[in-house]
C-alpha cells in the first residue's frame, strides 16, 4: 500500500498533478471539514468501485487514516494497486496544513 503525507498531497493539489481524490468518510464528517475530491462513504465504496479507476493515482482519505487503510487493503484484493492512503487522514492534515479554504 502506498502512503502519502499531508504535505505531499498538498503539493500534488497545488501542482495540479493528475490524480483522483476520494473522501470515504460519512457525509456529516465531510460537511465539517474536507479537502475536496469525490465523496464515496466507505460503506458504498465496493458498490461504486466502477467509479474508481485502476490506473492513475487515487488517494483515499478518512478522519485518521484507519478506515482508508482498511478500504485500500480490501480494494487491493480486487485488483486496485494504484491507491494511496493519506497518512493520518484529516486529523494529520489539520495539524500539518491547517485550513482547507484554498481548495
Amino acid at each position: 500500500m502506498h502512503q502519502i503525507t499531508p504535505t505531499e498531497l498538498k503539493s500534488w493539489i497545488e501542482s495540479n498533478k493528475g490524480f483522483l481524490l476520494v473522501d470515504i468518510r460519512e457525509g456529516w464528517e465531510r460537511e465539517l471539514f474536507n479537502i475536496g475530491g469525490i465523496h464515496i462513504p466507505m460503506g458504498d465504496l465496493f458498490l461504486k468501485q466502477a467509479d474508481i479507476p485502476k490506473d492513475g493515482d487515487v488517494v483515499l482519505y478518512c478522519e485518521k487514516g484507519i478506515r482508508s487503510t482498511i478500504a485500500i487493503q480490501r480494494m487491493e484484493t480486487l485488483g486496485f494497486h494504484n491507491l494511496y492512503n493519506l497518512s493520518g487522514g484529516m486529523k494529520a492534515w489539520k495539524e500539518t496544513i491547517g485550513s482547507a479554504d484554498q481548495f
